[in-house]
């Protein structure tokens, strides 16, 4: 019989993941991983060369969690599962993930632009030598945005640390025309297919 419990450790930086966390009654203690050069890096997120965006998400998604738990073995804390999740935006098959800048945010907008594309998110978990992961695959169907909107919208600073540049909680939900899948999906962490791999691990939700 598998022991429920109602904590885990969230191996992500953002605040809308742990708000989303939250949302379902999950304790959580952070692992913050190493994503500046000068310390250097945890994870390369460099795609691999003809890689799909539904293998690159899982792969990251599974290489942070991996990640996480070495951070816990190195760090003699106690072990539980660890949580991670990748989510990247794919327009006929390219990967858009975070903009590089400015200009690559206005590039990557103007390229959604009155165009369908896909938010997938992965969601992985790993405890000892046991790794699961979900994936999300939302729709997204972007209105025509113009020059001058996509400046002011990276004006706003939603842009930059977003996967396609924008956030769909924020101010570019103005530009969205539909949506179909999850909201929660797009937002970062999937809640339907999060629950389901908590479940899997034991983890109470809604406690």
């Amino acid at each position: 019989m598998v022991q429920l419990k109602n904590r885990v450790y969230l191996a992500s930086r953002s605040l809308r993941r742990r708000e989303l966390l939250k949302q379902i009654g999950v304790n959580f203690e952070l692992l913050l991983l190493r994503e500046t050069p000068p310390r250097g890096v945890d994870i390369d997120e460099t795609p691999l060369p003809d890689e799909s965006p539904t293998d690159y998400a899982c792969r990251i998604a599974k290489a942070k969690a991996e990640a996480g738990w070495i951070q816990l073995i190195q760090r003699r804390v106690p072990l539980l599962p660890v949580l991670a999740a990748d989510t990247v935006v794919s327009l006929k098959g390219q990967i858009f993930g975070k903009p590089e800048n400015s200009a690559h945010a206005e590039e990557m907008l103007a390229a959604l632009s009155g165009q369908t594309h896909e938010v997938l998110t992965a969601v992985a978990m790993i405890e000892l030598d046991r790794v699961r992961v979900h994936l999300s695959n939302t729709s997204v169907q972007f209105r025509d945005i113009s020059k001058r909107e996509i400046r002011t919208y990276i004006a706003v600073n939603e842009a930059h640390d977003k996967a396609g540049a924008y956030a769909i909680q924020g101010v570019a939900a103005v530009f969205i025309a539909k949506i179909s899948g999850s909201y929660s999906g797009v937002m970062g962490l999937p809640l339907f297919e999060t629950a389901r791999l908590l479940e899997e691990f034991g983890v109470e939700v809604l406690r």
